[in-house]
């Protein structure tokens, strides 16, 4: 029977169930840094029940824990080459091993006194995720993810321009709209071209208004991972003046490969002249849910978030996180879990980390020219990072949204998951032969159903023939 210490120390990673489910090196890597952790505070009297539970807990805890693992089980497989679908990516074994390291403490990074070194390790997680960047000076902070990091960019650009208008490409990602309307600031969106990046004509029709105050840029769009022309929104900024906010949830990292087209590289090269940058580490940060990080270029816009607490911010004359954030409590574990993984793969060009993001690159482009050959297929854009569209070939828009499902779902019984989206037709290119401006269904602004995939784990690359393989067979 084990005892509470061993419960204390190692818990559920220590039993049989855990190492079935886990790689044993990982388990052991996690048993040794928890008792490590435990050393920490050997000092403290002992208690009855160390981490509040007895040791005939466990059988009981072991049981519910294994049905928990079944119900688990009704899941795509996320961490596996051949899910190629949503922007899913599998944190980092050593991220998850410190994210349930740090978990035994729960430390609360709002305030100092409820996770202080956590708290210090966010700070210069942060700071060396600004530096990727090129910022040396900034004010930032983790977030519960993207949506919120950008409420609080757009919440600051209203302070700035009160009542001014938003905007961003109608590409962009559905919140900012949401956002600003909680906000109450008007919002408009923009066209996008041929490739879903944001159009600069009808970008420049809109600020001729004269009352734009903030213009979001995406770096890597959700549906077709299109980049913005940031280079060019930032010749448009001289001229008419506003704040650019850079939307970097998704393709933020990608600052760090070497291997963009012309155009992706020129706009990434612009990221350092925004005012403010959203980056979501949970996506190609290697890191759980959820983790999204915003920055501001200029620290003085510290100044909106100062508020007092009556019983919070006393216990040191540091900032305390919660000072320059709006949301409080706000998970510790994930600022560890970044900060663990970041000392593993720093954030540097050529390291270990930017290479993967470079092989995500080359399986799409990989998977698209084979998709691009092939006369089954209506091809989209090319890829700018590691997503990639395509729709069907067929007489009719309605009948290729009808084969895009049907391929997708015979795709899935051969353990391939891909993707659904729906696009408008302009999107897509004719291969040889028939294509879409053939569809004799396919009105102004008419969206069909195409299949996507993302291939953002750095093994996709190697696995690219297996995945044609059987999307082949899936659209035979």
């Amino acid at each position: 029977m084990p005892t509470a210490a061993d419960v204390y120390s190692v818990g559920f990673m220590k039993s049989d169930i855990a190492r079935n489910l886990l790689p044993d090196p990982f388990t052991d890597l996690l048993a040794q840094a928890l008792n490590r952790l435990k050393m920490e505070f050997a000092a403290l009297p002992a208690t009855r029940s160390e981490g509040g539970m007895l040791s005939e807990d466990i059988p009981a805890m072991a049981a519910v824990l294994e049905e928990t693992a079944r119900r688990m089980g009704d899941n795509y497989p996320y961490f596996h080459p051949l899910y190629a679908g949503q922007m899913l990516k599998p944190p980092h074994p050593i991220a998850r091993a410190a994210y349930a390291m740090a978990s035994w403490l729960n430390p609360n990074n709002h305030a100092l006194d409820g996770g202080r070194a956590s708290s210090h390790m966010e700070t210069e997680a942060v700071a060396e995720i600004a530096s990727m960047f090129g910022w040396d000076e900034h004010l930032g902070h983790l977030t519960s993810g993207g949506t919120f990091a950008n409420l609080e960019a757009l919440w600051v650009a209203g302070q700035l321009a009160p009542g001014k208008t938003i905007i961003a490409s109608e590409q962009a990602h559905y919140t900012h709209a949401r956002i600003s309307a909680v906000l109450k600031l008007p919002f408009q969106s923009i066209a996008a071209d041929a490739c879903g990046r944001m159009n600069l004509d009808a970008l420049e029709e809109a600020l001729g208004h004269g009352d734009v105050g903030t213009v979001v840029a995406t770096t890597g769009t959700t549906a077709l991972g299109a980049v913005d022309p940031l280079d060019k929104i930032l010749e448009l900024r001289s001229r008419y003046g506003f704040r650019l906010h850079v939307d970097a949830a998704y393709g933020g990292y990608f600052k760090l490969a070497s291997n963009l087209d012309a155009d992706a590289t020129r706009a990434f090269a612009g990221i350092a002249e925004a005012d403010s940058i959203v980056v979501d580490p949970h996506k190609h940060g290697l890191q759980p849910y959820g983790c999204g990080c915003v920055l501001f270029r200029d620290p003085q816009i510290g100044r909106f978030y100062k508020h007092d607490s009556p019983y919070t911010y006393f216990t040191s004359a540091e900032l305390h996180l919660g000072e320059i954030s709006l949301e409080c409590s706000r998970a510790g574990a994930s600022a560890v879990a970044l900060w663990t993984t970041q000392r593993l793969l720093p954030l540097i060009s050529g390291g270990e980390f930017a290479q993967g993001l470079e092989h995500s690159i080359q399986a799409a482009r990989a998977l698209f020219a084979k998709i691009e050959s092939d006369r089954r297929f209506i091809p989209g854009p090319k890829p700018e990072l590691d997503i990639l569209v395509w729709a069907m070939k067929a007489p009719t828009m309605e009948e290729s949204s009808r084969l895009s499902q049907q391929v997708f779902d015979r795709a899935a019984k051969q353990d391939l998951h891909l993707a659904l989206v729906q696009l408008p037709v302009a999107f897509l290119r004719p291969a040889t032969g028939p294509g879409c401006a053939d569809w004799p269904d396919a009105r102004d602004n008419a969206k069909v159903t195409c299949l996507r995939s993302v291939l953002m784990k750095p093994e996709h690359l190697a696995w690219v023939d297996e995945i044609w393989k059987r999307l082949d067979r899936a659209a035979a």
